[in-house]
């Protein structure tokens, strides 16, 4: 067992790399930087930094983990998202780069709006309302989840960021026992087919809650609920923004274009996919 923080950091890079981690530096490196408790700059000017036997056997807990497929973000608890550290727990999904693509949809219909208020429907851990609540300073809203303890940990979140004061948590199904209207209702619900799940790599189908994941038979179901009442919840003017998956744009259209919605906008992914859409009211 390695001793310093310079082998170390080759050993957990070698271990990784035999378990096909794609990014196996930045995981040995981000492992190791969380049980020392060392920042990155540390751990590059002092590979000679020694570690306590306690901190040895925590990065070698920590690499078997890793090996076996469960995400860094889940070992050490937390993952960065639009340049911000979120608390991440079992019962909320790991964000996804993916869905900074929604924020950033958002964030460009928010721009002539003051005061906005926004609905963040399946908030999870918090990523969506907190990070724009952080990003709109004069913005407020509302947080819903069904899951309990997703809605602790977006109160963490929301805490740790300073938006707590603006923004209300919603203990519910999507619109249920909801009152009130708003500017934005913003989204990133269940989107997988449900026979697809078992499909996916362990890191997801073993680590994310089912609930966060499945969509129904064709992976559409949360998308058929937010178009058939959102209305009654936006203002004049208002829009809903979804994310979902590749692939998925043109069925999400046609599901929000036969509620009476129109698309205002959408989002690519760094793919080239569609990945988010924004859709307003027309009748």
């Amino acid at each position: 067992m390695a001793d310093t923080v310079g082998e170390a950091l080759r050993l957990g890079r070698a271990r990784l790399q035999a378990a096909a981690s794609p990014t196996a530096m930045l995981d040995a490196r981000l492992l190791l930087q969380e049980v020392a408790g060392l920042s990155h700059e540390q751990v590059v000017a002092e590979p000679g930094h020694r570690l306590t036997p306690d901190e040895q056997q925590r990065y070698e807990a920590a690499l078997a983990r890793r090996e076996a497929g469960e995400p860094v973000s889940r070992i050490i608890g937390r993952r960065e998202f639009f340049g911000r550290d979120f608390r991440v727990t079992p019962a909320v999904l790991d964000p996804r780069p993916d869905t900074e693509t929604l924020v950033d949809l958002v964030l460009r219909m928010a721009g002539e709006l003051a005061h906005l208020r926004l609905l963040d429907l399946g908030t999870g851990s918090g990523i969506l309302a907190v990070t724009l609540l952080a990003e709109l300073p004069d913005a407020a809203g509302v947080a819903c989840d069904v899951s309990a303890e997703a809605l602790a940990v977006a109160q963490a979140n929301a805490a740790s960021h300073g938006v707590g004061d603006r923004l209300a948590f919603h203990h519910g199904s999507w619109f249920e026992g909801l009152d009130g209207v708003f500017d934005v209702i913003v989204s990133n619900p269940p989107y997988i087919p449900s026979a697809d799940i078992a499909a996916l790599a362990v890191a997801v189908k073993d680590h994310d809650p089912r609930a966060a994941l499945d969509g129904g038979v064709d992976g559409l179901d949360p998308y058929r609920v937010i178009a058939a009442a959102a209305r009654t919840h936006l203002r004049p003017g208002g829009v809903v923004a979804v994310e979902f998956g590749a692939g998925q744009a043109e069925a999400v259209a046609d599901i929000f274009h036969a509620a009476g919605f129109a698309r205002w906008g959408e989002g690519v992914d760094l793919g080239g996919h569609v990945r988010c859409a924004a859709f307003e009211v027309v009748y």
